[in-house]
């Protein structure tokens, strides 16, 4: 089960970020990354295998080259070889989807767009300004959830769940039935106030030697 989520959630973090598809790997899946100044790609691992870990993080040369496997850090930690620096671990997360018909919260106004496969949902305040957006990429029965973010000043506001409640919708109007996404600390916690699942830790590293 773990293992098939990380594989949805990789295949549709490279469609919402607009980067190549994931390259099949004797280990897992190599994408790149090119939106991020401190990631150059990424490999994700579908479980937390030692001798696939140790081939993944033997197999890498490139710096800010990351790694994320569905275990707990300390577990992978000894099996990485020198030149890998444990960073702070996710949370991956899946839920069944429902429809929800959330209201916009007063004050603001919502706007939806879509291109291709990946629909995107922002939040602005009465001064047009955005306060929330979220994103997510269609996989026919599944959908991943990406970029979801509050900005600091209207945080506390219910923004972060009309945004994912919202996509939920729109997922379920086009056949997507399971929702999937990474999430930090801070959106575990609002993600399992909407009924969301937490199905593994994500241990993070990245190839700094």
């Amino acid at each position: 089960m773990v293992a098939d989520i990380v594989r949805i959630w990789v295949a549709g973090w490279a469609v919402s970020r607009r980067t190549a598809p994931p390259v099949e790997t004797p280990w897992g899946a190599y994408v790149e990354v090119a939106d991020n100044p401190a990631e150059v790609g990424r490999h994700v691992l579908p479980e937390a295998d030692e001798p696939l870990v140790r081939s993944a993080a033997a197999s890498v040369t490139v710096p800010r080259t990351w790694m994320k496997v569905p275990a707990e850090p300390a577990e992978i930690e000894p099996w990485l070889s020198p030149g890998w620096v444990r960073e702070e671990s996710g949370h991956l997360m899946a839920v069944d989807l429902m429809a929800m018909e959330p209201a916009v919260p007063t004050g603001y106004t919502a706007a939806v767009e879509t291109s291709g496969a990946v629909v995107r949902v922002r939040v602005l305040d009465a001064a047009g300004e955005q306060a929330a957006q979220g994103q997510m990429a269609l996989l026919g029965q599944a959908t991943v959830m990406d970029r979801v973010i509050t900005e600091e000043a209207h945080r506390r506001r219910g923004l972060g769940a009309f945004v994912m409640r919202t996509l939920a919708d729109r997922a379920l109007d086009q056949g997507a039935v399971l929702g999937v996404l990474g999430a930090t600390d801070d959106g575990r916690a609002l993600y399992e106030t909407l009924g969301w699942k937490k199905h593994s830790t994500l241990a993070e590293c990245v190839y700094q030697p």
